[in-house]
């Protein structure tokens, strides 16, 4: 009688299971991308007298964090909430807030920050030891409806606009209120072609879905969602449809990942939003689906929001983000890509596009 075979013949062969990265990977990973944030709040804050160089604030950003994160630059958001509009003080507004990226931030903490303009400037900043600082406007009515306006602040230095905010304004519609204009005004289309002309990019968060299209057809440089994340995975309005990502990276764009808590997880009835780190990969993990490796990068919201994942409480935990990306099996270049690379090559096209 023949002996039997050992049982270990009838198991299943397993898959060898790819070890953690170590903590060495992760930080050669993370050192190795100029991280981007192309939305940080926290002007809204220092226009008010807080301090970023002050490490013990409550705020989700300071210095000595943003060091600890790794950031390389950050779009300092221009905000200007629509009740500036109804006061007709918006644009008084918007020179505040650049005012405070300027002097309280840059001017104040020169060995810190470097105010930037292009990808070069991005890129020297981090030859130089320093974060990149820079600017976008969110709240398209701080023009004024006046293009003389619109060119003013690109002069001061912002190198972004928000077609909207969560109002509609006279010449866009947006995702948070009842359609007004069905999309663009023709004005609108002018706004998008003057921004085009200057090299300064078209933002289509908090847009209608009609202004993200009509935005696509008339724009001849890349746009990008300064701080959006994916409908599908959370159907809520201010969030992109992998349609409009695909479509979007298919002109050179890209969908930056807001980490809102109500944007990223599905809200309870009744309850409070709740997120976490997983959840963050999650959306950057089906913006890649939608729209490719090349079409996907960072855009916080911090100190804009009052809702942050678990494990990425503030702008000192990026690091953690570059472990879960790693542990979800995105290589240093992908990451790379996301973090920043993706962002100077979109600014890169809009320069180019640009005919000053």
């Amino acid at each position: 009688m023949k002996s039997a075979l050992p049982l270990l013949v009838f198991l299943p062969i397993l898959a060898a299971q790819k070890p953690a990265p170590s903590e060495a990977d992760v930080r050669k990973t993370h050192r190795s991308a100029i991280l981007i944030d192309t939305h940080n709040d926290v002007a809204s804050f220092t226009v008010e007298d807080f301090d970023i160089g002050n490490s013990a604030g409550k705020h989700h950003t300071d210095i000595s964090r943003l060091k600890q994160g790794g950031v390389g630059a950050v779009f300092f958001a221009v905000y200007v909430a629509g009740s500036y509009a109804d006061s007709k003080t918006a644009a008084n507004r918007a020179l505040q807030m650049i005012d405070t990226v300027r002097h309280d931030i840059v001017e104040r903490y020169p060995r810190d920050f470097v105010l930037a303009g292009t990808a070069a400037d991005i890129e020297a900043a981090r030859r130089n030891g320093r974060m990149a600082a820079l600017m976008g406007i969110e709240g398209g009515h701080a023009i004024e409806d006046s293009l003389r306006l619109l060119r003013d602040f690109y002069a001061l230095g912002v190198r972004y606009m928000t077609l909207t905010h969560s109002n509609n304004n006279n010449w866009a519609d947006s995702s948070g209120a009842p359609g007004k204009h069905n999309g663009l005004t023709d004005f609108g289309k002018e706004v998008v072609r003057e921004m085009n002309r200057l090299g300064m990019i078209v933002d289509v968060s908090h847009a209608a879905d009609k202004t993200f299209w009509d935005a696509i057809e008339t724009s001849k440089a890349p746009v990008f969602a300064s701080h959006s994340s994916c409908r599908s995975l959370c159907d809520v309005p201010r969030n992109m449809s992998d349609e409009m990502v695909a479509a979007m990276a298919k002109k050179g764009g890209v969908i930056q990942i807001n980490f809102n808590c109500g944007f990223l997880g599905k809200t309870p009835a009744g309850g409070k939003p709740s997120a976490t780190l997983a959840d963050v990969v999650a959306h950057i993990d089906r913006a890649v689906k939608a729209g490719g490796m090349d079409a996907v990068g960072i855009g916080s919201d911090f100190d804009g929001i009052t809702c942050v994942p678990d494990g990425l409480e503030d702008v000192s935990k990026f690091p953690a983000l570059t472990r879960a990306l790693m542990e979800k099996g995105y290589a240093p270049a992908d990451i790379r890509k996301i973090y920043g690379g993706n962002t100077l090559r979109l600014m890169r096209a809009v320069e180019k596009a640009a005919s000053r």
